[in-house]
């Protein structure tokens, strides 16, 4: 009996990992964040070489900045109340398709390939994926993370302490030697985010995802693309 349960776990367990690991292709639920929100202003690094990388992302045909339908009413809100403050967005990288992050992984493990080490200046690259700065699933992936900023409506820059992607304890939301302004500017955008819906992270100030994401366990795979 003991035996007939144990195969049974088993089988339980590799069914629900089977179900946490869905990749989709069907890109219906998604839009572009510029048919809600028309005043953001991207900067999508992923389609760049600048990033930790040093070269553009595999999936990244377009700079354009999707995110599912749900996420992106929600983000609307945030930028309503961010833009009475005398805000407005600048988003860096919103849905990354798997083929991407498989992307980064594959960068991890090129032993040739330093990449950009700006942006992890202090680290190794194996320490990247231990680190959890990187991982093998990303929350981005299922359509409801974003990564952004704020910057001042006639698009001047807002000191935050640090750039984004930068792989380092500088990044943590709660860094402990940010000046008085720095966190001022850190905790408009938290608390926008927050009251929008949205839960942020605690290793990178910029990272935020909706707490109820309509595909928890469903990773999308479909080109960023026009």
């Amino acid at each position: 009996m003991k035996k007939i349960f144990l195969i049974a776990l088993i089988l339980f367990s590799f069914t629900q990992a089977v179900i946490a690991s869905q990749i989709s292709y069907d890109k219906s639920d998604f839009a572009p964040v510029y048919t809600v929100i028309d005043d953001a202003v991207y900067d999508i690094r992923y389609y760049s070489s600048n990033n930790f990388t040093g070269s553009r992302i595999n999936g990244y045909k377009a700079p354009v900045p999707y995110m599912t339908k749900e996420a992106l009413k929600a983000l609307s809100v945030a930028a309503d109340d961010l833009r009475k403050q005398g805000y407005r967005l600048l988003i860096w990288d919103t849905y990354r398709p798997q083929k991407a992050v498989d992307n980064f992984v594959a960068w991890i493990n090129d032993a040739n390939n330093p990449g950009d080490k700006t942006f992890y200046p202090a680290l190794k690259k194996s320490d990247l994926i231990k680190g959890n700065y990187i991982a093998r699933k990303s929350g981005h992936t299922r359509g409801s993370t974003i990564d952004l900023t704020i910057i001042k409506k006639d698009g001047s820059f807002v000191d935050m302490g640090g750039t984004f992607d930068l792989f380092s304890e500088i990044s943590h939301p709660d860094y402990s030697k940010l000046t008085k302004e720095q966190k001022k500017n850190r905790q408009i955008l938290h608390d926008a985010m927050i009251k929008a819906g949205f839960k942020g992270i605690t290793s990178e100030w910029w990272h935020y995802t909706l707490k109820n994401e309509p595909f928890p366990d469903t990773y999308f795979n479909f080109d960023v693309e026009k």
